[in-house]
């Protein structure tokens, strides 16, 4: 199934059922989050998660757990160099707005519009896992934007370890190279695989 550059789009899975992301063109960053099935305020956090894990970003193996600290989701295979990002908030109109571009797409609006589109909506906006993101953290705290690190065809697969519905977004961020260095969003393919518990 396509992530639509640019746009977001909402997935359910059944407890031990997989979901593979491809990097389809390799540089698109997917703000991804997850939420309980059976309950919309129970959300994959990922300052629950840094914690869990003591890591800035899952490793093969990790598990991402909700706001109540329970186990949503088990990366099991990453082709990646593993370089996704926990710490950045998604992009909103308030960001581009900053930048000079307030009536940009941004993950925030794609991410209430695919919630709407399933007949669901939440009042707030969690922290996304931002997956194939680039921002690495220097030595003395900075954070800095670089471009995906990703190829062609790199993919995640998360194994649900409870009902879920995930959402994405296909960043639009066309002004930096957040994307890649040509700037230029594009769209990335999700499958859904594996029996249920």
């Amino acid at each position: 199934m396509t992530i639509p550059a640019r746009k977001g789009t909402s997935v359910a899975l059944t407890a031990g059922q997989k979901l593979r992301v491809e990097n389809t063109f390799g540089s698109q960053v997917l703000d991804t989050w997850a939420f309980s099935a059976a309950d919309f305020g129970e959300y994959m956090a990922m300052e629950a998660t840094r914690s869990w894990n003591s890591r800035l970003t899952p490793a093969v193996g990790d598990v991402l757990v909700s706001n109540r600290y329970r186990p949503m989701l088990k990366l099991v295979e990453d082709t990646t160099p593993g370089v996704h990002d926990t710490l950045m908030c998604c992009c909103s109109p308030g960001i581009y707005a900053k930048m000079g571009y307030p009536a940009h797409d941004n993950c925030e609006d794609n991410f209430h519009a695919a919630l709407k589109a399933i007949g669901r909506d939440v009042d707030f906006t969690p922290g996304p896992l931002n997956l194939f993101m680039n921002f690495p953290v220097t030595p003395d705290g900075q954070i800095t934007r670089e471009p995906p690190v990703s190829k062609p065809g790199d993919y995640v697969v998360f194994e649900a370890l409870v009902d879920v519905v995930v959402v994405f977004s296909a960043c639009p961020q066309d002004i930096s190279a957040v994307n890649g260095a040509g700037r230029m969003p594009t769209d990335a393919h999700y499958t859904v695989f594996g029996d249920a518990q």
